[in-house]
């Protein structure tokens, strides 16, 4: 441990005894340490609160609370169960030291304890908790910037869900889930993508994809992942909340309301008539990782998904299509109006489709 460390380190003193107190406070002082003081096991908590210190040299025979009792405490509380505790006691039995290794405590100094002892064992632990605050402190930084790289990818609920706990969520599998499903897709894509180069066909789907997840992640919605000129998203997984349909709908009526300037500015600039239709659908999916071991997608799989894209493809240009699940779930908030049932590949029974116009005030 370096000097420039030694001195910021904080160290408490915790001894009913005054004489002693003063005399360790002489000791540490001079070795460049900053101390503070503690008469009793009470006081010595609410120290350590106010002060936050690297180390505790803690008498075991106390008032209020001896030291084993100190020791339990601060091992029970997650802030400071890593706060090195030096023991300093009177007793010589061994059970009393197991008592004390059992409370937490790192170390033990028995009085009348030596003053070269006492430096070199103060000095050991404080490297070791040095030690381990800047590996902590590295993780953490490894830890902020693996999840920076993984909202590249994936949305910021999802990035935070896999990293609190990679060796769960990076497993194959995954939950139940009732969630409300949105795909938007543009329309006239095809024709317009073979008359231009491929830069300007990539420019254009990039603004696209820009002005809808804005959208998407102002509702609190989950990106799933873009389908060459359509995107996927959902809301209710991986966190779910009351209001996850209203807010799914009110995100597909500020994509169409952002693409329309998009629109506009594509046919200023000579590139065509370009639309977007929006497909939604509510039910429960399968939310978590589906895959191989080496590669691996988390999303979410259900017939609710296939319904959402069913209905994306059948929405005209500015048009949201809703499922009936949806409107059922929000025809309290819903401006909404019924289309004739329409039979699809795949289903056997017809889809009652919704045209949203908007919602409610």
């Amino acid at each position: 441990m370096d000097e420039y460390r030694m001195k910021e380190s904080r160290i408490l003193v915790v001894d009913d005894n005054v004489q002693n107190v003063e005399l360790l406070d002489a000791y540490l002082s001079v070795a460049g340490y900053q101390v503070s003081k503690a008469y009793d096991g009470e006081e010595a908590l609410r120290k350590v609160e106010e002060d936050n210190p690297h180390l505790i040299l803690l008498d075991v025979m106390m008032p209020k609370l001896d030291g084993y009792q100190v020791c339990n405490l601060l091992n029970q509380n997650e802030k400071t169960r890593f706060i090195p505790v030096i023991m300093l006691t009177a007793l010589k039995e061994l059970d009393d030291k197991i008592k004390g290794i059992e409370a937490g405590a790192d170390d033990f100094l028995t009085k009348p304890f030596n003053k070269v002892e006492l430096l070199t064992r103060v000095k050991s632990l404080l490297r070791m908790k040095h030690l381990r605050d800047e590996l902590d402190r590295r993780k953490e930084e490894e830890k902020e910037r693996m999840k920076e790289i993984f909202k590249t990818y994936l949305s910021d609920e999802i990035a935070t869900l896999v990293l609190s706990d990679p060796e769960k969520f990076l497993q194959l599998g995954g939950e139940k889930k009732v969630v409300t499903v949105l795909f938007a897709d543009l329309r006239g894509f095809t024709n317009f993508a073979s008359r231009y180069p491929a830069e300007v066909v990539v420019d254009i789907l990039n603004e696209f994809f820009q002005e809808a997840t804005k959208a998407i992640f102002k509702h609190q919605g989950t990106f799933d992942k873009f389908i060459g000129d359509a995107i996927m998203a959902y809301f209710g997984a991986p966190m779910s909340y009351p209001d996850d349909v209203v807010r799914s709908l009110k995100a597909a009526i500020e994509i169409q309301a952002r693409f329309k300037p998009l629109q506009e500015k594509w046919e200023r600039e000579g590139k065509g008539a370009l639309g977007l239709g929006v497909g939604m659908s509510t039910g429960e999916v399968i939310f978590g990782n589906v895959g191989t071991t080496k590669v691996m997608n988390y999303t979410i799989i259900g017939d609710t998904v296939n319904i959402a894209q069913r209905l994306e493809q059948e929405a005209l240009t500015g048009q949201i299509l809703i499922s009936d699940s949806t409107y059922k779930m929000a025809k309290e908030w819903v401006i909404a109006k019924r289309l004739s049932p329409q039979r699809v590949k795949g289903k056997q029974d017809p889809l009652i489709p919704y045209v949203l116009e908007g919602i409610k005030e």
